[in-house]
């Protein structure tokens, strides 16, 4: 307590110096990793409010809506998609916003030999989860962006793709200024330079290890914000965080744990702040390139060790359903399976059957930041490693580094993991093919042969499907492949808790998580 008193009185200390200027305090369970292409949820909440996708979402939802493109239209297979862009904006170093910038930005993500990609040292992982793969690599989708004049763009695809506004509305596409990249070279998008968008606030200063601050953009094209900055903080314990807010200290807490429900709605100077609806998966996944994770008993040993339905009710509070596969609730294609039964019997038989009746031992790597798909990471590994202990798995339970271990996991490093996936947009194509697309399900899971090509193909083809019905077959042919082959034990769909103070309105998290939301219609009482 007395270390929690002291961290209270220097942040009031350290905010003091901004009396006069309404700011709005947000805490995250991490500062971010990068402004450039991130692929974790920290950097993108503090990115969306700089860079504007082409596409946004409605307030609250997940239904799409201009932004930085106007209005968009398809050819008659949905091979070539053109946007028409908002006339009359700058980015936030005064240079204008037009379909070259567009282009820019789209080709230095997709060509991993354009001169500002610096592929040795900006992996781009998150291009892949939505466009599958880079330009000329297997299946990649985007073969072109053309700039027609000023204010068109258009993209020319492999194949057809019916959602394709959907895929650049997610938060990782936000639009970036062309000279400011140019100017900073490989260091754009870090603590130094940060990044320049024509989004509602612009960057300040990044102390790393403290805080990132944003201030207000007084000439953005569109609402402007009602706060005069927001400082983000990285605050890694859901508990410190819920502290802070009950301080006040914190504004805005995201990803609180679900025993804090009910703290939250007992105190009358806190708002429970949850979306109607959660797309969220939260899994427990394996590497095929580690041994024995190669052979399929030894994963399905695992998931029947574990009492998955205790964990979610003992971690989740009410705020978590058990998840048996990776599409959740609410998308198209669910085969609607059950999760594996908690047979330890049956595991150990497993075990005994592929050459390890004493079981093994492995690294057991858990996230060193909460998210709302695994809200207490270490005691949810933890409580995972003691139910593999009695089938004789003995589990090293390691993290790191949040940015080193996102890294490593595109490396395909652990063996046994743990990590989740919020949306991007409403759409089971950014679940299971985010997962399972051609480089995914290497870098991922290590998954390689027949089954693995058949889900390729599969997903493949329901991306292309020229009808729901259609695309909701091969969804579940795929579905059932990876349900008997496991690559990966979904855990948990989570429902995120979030909360404010009181006096703050406008903080509207929708069905997608915080990381697609702009902050310029929050106020502060």
């Amino acid at each position: 307590m007395k270390r929690l008193a002291l961290s209270v009185a220097a942040v009031l200390l350290a905010l003091s110096g901004l009396a006069g200027a309404q700011t709005l305090v947000y805490g995250e369970s991490g500062l971010p990793v990068n402004l450039d292409l991130p692929q974790d949820g920290n950097s993108l909440t503090v990115q969306y409010q700089i860079a504007e996708p082409l596409v946004g979402f409605k307030p609250s939802s997940s239904e799409l809506m201009p932004l930085l493109a106007t209005s968009w239209e398809a050819n008659a297979d949905a091979t070539q998609w053109t946007f028409h862009l908002r006339q009359g904006v700058n980015f936030t170093d005064g240079t204008p916003f037009n379909a070259e910038a567009v282009k820019f930005n789209f080709d230095r993500w997709n060509h991993r030999d354009n001169p500002y990609a610096f592929p040795d040292q900006k992996n781009f992982a998150a291009w892949t989860y939505i466009f599958a793969a880079f330009y000329g690599e297997q299946g990649y989708l985007l073969e072109n962006v053309e700039a027609l004049d000023d204010s068109t763009v258009r993209f020319d695809l492999t194949s057809p793709v019916g959602f394709f506004p959907a895929l650049v509305a997610s938060s990782y596409f936000g639009i970036q200024s062309p000279a400011a990249v140019k100017k900073a070279g490989v260091d754009y998008g870090t603590p130094g330079v940060g990044a320049v968008g024509t989004g509602p606030f612009k960057f300040q200063e990044w102390v790393q290890g403290d805080h990132v601050t944003l201030v207000r953009n007084d000439a953005y094209w569109g609402s402007k914000a009602k706060v005069e900055r927001i400082v983000f903080r990285g605050i890694e314990s859901a508990a410190t965080r819920l502290a802070e807010l009950e301080a006040g200290t914190l504004d805005v807490a995201v990803n609180l744990s679900p025993d804090d429900l009910k703290a939250v709605e007992s105190n009358s100077g806190l708002k429970r702040a949850t979306a109607s609806a959660n797309l969220s998966v939260g899994y427990v996944g394996f590497h095929q390139a580690n041994k024995p994770f190669d052979d399929v008993r030894v994963r399905q040993a695992v998931a029947l060790a574990i009492d998955q339905k205790t964990i979610v009710d003992s971690f989740w509070s009410g705020l978590g359903t058990p998840a048996a596969e990776f599409i959740p609730p609410g998308l198209i294609g669910r085969a609607n399976y059950e999760p594996y039964a908690f047979d330890q019997a049956k595991a150990k038989q497993l075990l005994a059957e592929a050459g390890y009746p004493n079981g093994f031992k492995t690294e057991f790597w858990y996230m060193p930041v909460s998210r709302p798909y695994f809200p207490s990471p270490k005691d949810i590994a933890e409580a995972v490693a003691g139910y593999l202990s009695q089938v004789g798995i003995q589990a090293e339970l390691r993290t790191e580094d949040w940015g080193i271990y996102l890294k490593d996991y595109d490396e395909g490093k652990f063996p046994m993991y743990m990590l989740g996936w919020s949306a991007d947009y409403a759409d089971p194509n950014n679940f299971i093919f985010t997962f399972f697309s051609p480089t995914e399900i290497k870098n991922g899971f290590g998954w390689t042969g027949s089954n693995a090509d058949e889900v390729v193909k599969l997903l493949g083809d329901a991306r292309q499907a020229a009808s729901e019905t259609e695309r909701v077959t091969y969804y579940k042919q795929a579905d059932k492949i990876i349900y008997d082959q496991i690559p990966a034990m979904p855990m948990v769909y989570p429902t995120t808790l979030n909360a404010t103070r009181a006096n703050i309105d406008g903080f509207l998290p929708n069905p997608l998580g915080t990381t697609s939301i702009q902050l310029n219609d929050v106020t502060k009482n």
